[in-house]
């Protein structure tokens, strides 16, 4: 039986100093047809070379804002794939932590009081 192949694909709109207008993607085994998308972070493991590649890219539209809820996101989702992929539980723990910290230090998110605790 043969191997099955799958794109992903990426179409960038560029204004005339090459920064991204618009950015849309496609994944049909995924079910993803030419959806808009404002960023992207790709990371590429080089096996022989053991180092990560990446590729990051955001349209002049994207707000401030959204661009911190996408790291925040993102943190979170890492340590998921940490998790599911080596086990390492305490450390995707970790990480989960340290994105709430980050989604307080950015003022994405509000600490909660702790109840009890009145001003």
């Amino acid at each position: 039986m043969g191997t099955k192949k799958s794109n992903i694909s990426f179409d960038i709109e560029l204004d005339v100093n090459k920064v991204p207008e618009s950015i849309h993607w496609t994944a049909k085994d995924g079910g993803v047809e030419n959806e808009e998308a404002g960023a992207f972070m790709i990371s590429v493991w080089d096996q022989p070379k053991k180092e990560c590649l990446r590729l990051d890219l955001w349209t002049k539209e994207m707000s401030i804002d959204d661009m911190k809820r996408f790291f925040h996101q993102t943190i979170l989702s890492m340590a998921d794939t940490l998790e599911r992929s080596t086990s390492e539980e305490q450390v995707a723990m970790k990480m989960r932590q340290y994105a709430h910290q980050f989604a307080l230090d950015v003022k994405i998110v509000e600490e909660v009081p702790k109840s009890g605790n009145k001003k």
